[in-house]
């Protein structure tokens, strides 16, 4: 059964909930902090993206520093992103031609309104998971696999972000989907996921993507992305959204959570996140900023979304 783990409060008044489930882990990786159902599977979406990050890494890819965390993030298509993607390809010898994520504009609006202002359109460089993309494509050159099906599950690369995503949960991954980018999508428990990223910051081998995204946060996300600032106010920690109501938050001495929004709404995903690291024993008070959510009426705060305590319905 599901928990309502934040509420949209207008005025005094719960307007909306949104239920879902948390798993939470001690830093010695036990179940802390459960919440909803746990052990049920889902599609982790883009809180995937630094283990296939990492994949690419293990497979050969020349990635650091802010390359990296750009393969590890959903970034906002920002100049500074699309130098940092074309960069990747150029190594490889590619172009954005490679690329097979869909044609997208930027998340970001003055980016977007740049581009609409110079007579430009979409583009597949500047949809989110170009940098992701980017990677997988260094990988194949790396090894002279094919380009034309790196997004086949059967492909080698993908055979790797299984193994990998399999090794960080310690459990066989399943189902296998389509994520909204064309890549293969491996279903994970949500307490799974959790030991995912707390293998992240703790596990050696995993350390170089972990780190990439804690020293260039602003390439996990972008200018005033939550992901970003939720790194900046709390260094040391790593996070990553993902569509549907998916998020992943761990701190460096290994406390983990995973969170589910069964409405696939992420606008409470940072909240519940910091409310159950708080509860896990983390300092989570300099990120309090970004647990208040304002709830807005003509233009100003009327209302907030709230976090829940556990058992409130």
């Amino acid at each position: 059964m599901y928990e309502v783990l934040a509420e949209v409060v207008r005025n005094g008044f719960v307007e909306s909930r949104h239920y879902g489930s948390v798993a939470g882990l001690a830093p010695d990786g036990t179940l802390a902090y459960a919440r909803g159902n746990p052990g049920e599977t889902v599609l982790p979406r883009s809180t995937t993206k630094p283990f296939q990050a990492l994949a690419c890494l293990r497979a050969g890819a020349p990635l650091s520093g802010e390359s990296l965390a750009i393969a590890a993030g959903s970034h906002t298509g920002e100049d500074f992103h699309v130098k940092t993607v074309e960069a990747i390809l150029a190594d490889a010898g590619l172009g954005a031609d490679a690329l097979r994520c869909p044609p997208s504009w930027p998340e970001d609006e003055p980016a977007k309104a740049a581009l609409i202002r110079a007579g430009e359109g979409e583009s597949r460089i500047r949809m989110n998971c170009s940098g992701k993309h980017a990677a997988m494509l260094a990988a194949c050159v790396a090894n002279g696999w094919p380009l034309d099906a790196y997004l086949d599950p059967s492909h080698p690369l993908q055979r790797t972000v299984r193994q990998v995503l399999a090794d960080g949960a310690g459990e066989t991954p399943s189902p296998v989907a389509v994520d909204g980018c064309g890549a293969p999508l491996f279903g994970l428990t949500l307490t799974g996921l959790a030991r995912a990223a707390r293998s992240l910051v703790l596990s050696e081998g995993s350390r170089p993507v972990a780190d990439a995204m804690r020293a260039h946060p602003e390439f996990v996300g972008g200018t005033g992305h939550a992901n970003t600032e939720f790194m900046r106010a709390l260094p040391g920690t790593v996070a990553k959204g993902g569509a549907e109501g998916v998020f992943i938050a761990a701190t460096a001495a290994g406390h983990a959570v995973a969170v589910k929004v069964v409405d696939g709404s992420p606008r409470a995903t940072t909240a519940i996140a910091l409310r159950a690291l708080a509860a896990l024993g983390a300092d989570t008070t300099p990120a309090d900023p970004l647990a208040a959510v304002p709830v807005l009426g003509g233009g100003r705060p009327v209302g907030e979304i709230r976090t829940t305590q556990e058992g409130r319905t």
